[in-house]
């Protein structure tokens, strides 16, 4: 059991308790038998109230840390790398007699996941200034996460937030990584094969979404090297052939 913790003072009327929190009515974004998502709006402000009715599947469902608390130490450990990421506002679980999870977050009103870009075809992608520096800023994060032997393990561009562009040519978007409750530290074979599944994930859409070149571009950032060695090539082959005949 995790008592609750609020991480905002200036909240207890609408986050005080566990019991207000799950008071706060508004959009309902997704919900599972695991889990649901609610997009409420508070003091002037929104904020996304995840539930969880389950600590998860399998195992976890009895042993170990709660899909819940995984992606409350995540986004804690996003934080100390220095990776963008939301902001936790309250979280708090307890398992009598039932267990029940919350977590409550701020909104990220400014920034649009990268799978809604994609599929609306929407103009920010024909941006070239934009789009090499998100690029940018995503090869750095996830360079940044594999270096510190973490996988997110559910790195699908639905998982990324981007800050649009602005009028100001010089600004730089801010590039957040959200939803990680399977992530976790690997070692040896299990980092490295994380570590391909998680470049894998993200070329799944950048395939039909970006050119050859800006997936070069990518990579050549995420490994911080102008050009491509061997062993580049090999992990490449693995990226690429990673997802064949499991779709």
């Amino acid at each position: 059991m995790t008592p609750w913790m609020l991480f905002d003072s200036s909240l207890e009327a609408e986050f005080g308790t566990m019991a207000v929190a799950l008071k706060q009515t508004g959009q309902e974004i997704n919900a599972n038998w695991m889990s649901r998502l609610t997009k409420v709006d508070c003091a002037g402000k929104a904020y996304f109230v995840k539930v969880y009715a389950s600590r998860g599947r399998g195992l976890r469902a009895w042993l170990g840390r709660s899909r819940l608390r995984a992606e409350w130490e995540n986004i804690r450990l996003f934080q100390s790398l220095g990776i963008a990421t939301v902001e936790i506002v309250a979280y708090g679980e307890k398992l009598w007699p039932e267990y029940i999870g919350v977590m409550v977050t701020e909104d990220r009103s400014e920034a649009f996941d990268l799978a809604f870009l994609a599929s609306e075809n929407h103009s920010s992608l024909s941006n070239r200034c934009w789009r090499l520096r998100v690029i940018r800023r995503l090869s750095d994060s996830i360079r940044t996460l594999h270096a510190a032997r973490f996988v997110h393990n559910d790195l699908k561009w639905r998982n990324i937030l981007v800050e649009l562009p602005t009028k100001n040519k010089e600004a730089e978007p801010r590039v957040y990584l959200i939803d990680c409750p399977m992530g976790s530290k690997k070692r040896g074979l299990m980092l490295n094969r994380g570590i391909i599944k998680d470049l894998a994930c993200l070329d799944k859409v950048a395939k039909l979404s970006l050119s050859r070149t800006d997936r070069l571009r990518f990579y050549l950032g995420y490994v911080s090297r102008k050009r491509l060695r061997n062993n580049d090539k090999v992990k490449i082959r693995k990226v690429l052939h990673f997802f064949k005949g499991r779709d």
